[in-house]
């Protein structure tokens, strides 16, 4: 019964989860996106764990941006469910890498976590609290 009195707060939460994953990821990301062609060539270098082998410094970009970008995004709410795709397929990689490598499921547990959150988030969406939210009650009014 209590909790279900937290049912009215749904959208606080949700405003809770974005945000303060958002924040970690932003946190996660930036030092990737400013540490410049050597890190992003590591980080592309992770596709191999599926078989790409295209482009890596760009691809390592990328998935700095994803981090980083997405971050921002989910915190304010704004293209939530593409920045969550990005997000969601740069965790994939880095479980993928993960894995091929042998490492024990520690090492690459924040990684599946986060990709399943991310995933999730698709189908839920930003909330009412969002600028995704707002944007979309003026397209409505228009």
């Amino acid at each position: 019964m209590i909790f279900q009195k937290l049912d009215q707060h749904r959208d606080k939460g949700l405003l809770i989860l974005r945000v303060g994953m958002g924040v970690m990821f932003m946190c996660h990301g930036f030092p990737k996106l400013t540490a410049g062609p050597e890190t992003w060539t590591k980080l592309g270098g992770a596709l191999s764990a599926i078989g790409v082998h295209f482009a890596p410094t760009f691809m390592g970009l990328l998935a700095a941006i994803s981090e980083f970008g997405g971050g921002l995004l989910l915190v304010l709410g704004l293209l939530t469910r593409p920045a969550c795709f990005f997000l969601f397929g740069t965790m994939v990689v880095a479980t993928m890498m993960h894995v091929k490598n042998g490492d024990p499921f520690v090492k690459y547990s924040h990684a599946l976590e986060a990709a399943i959150l991310f995933f999730s988030l698709l189908f839920i969406g930003p909330g009412k609290f969002s600028l995704d939210e707002k944007l979309s009650q003026k397209k409505e009014q228009a």
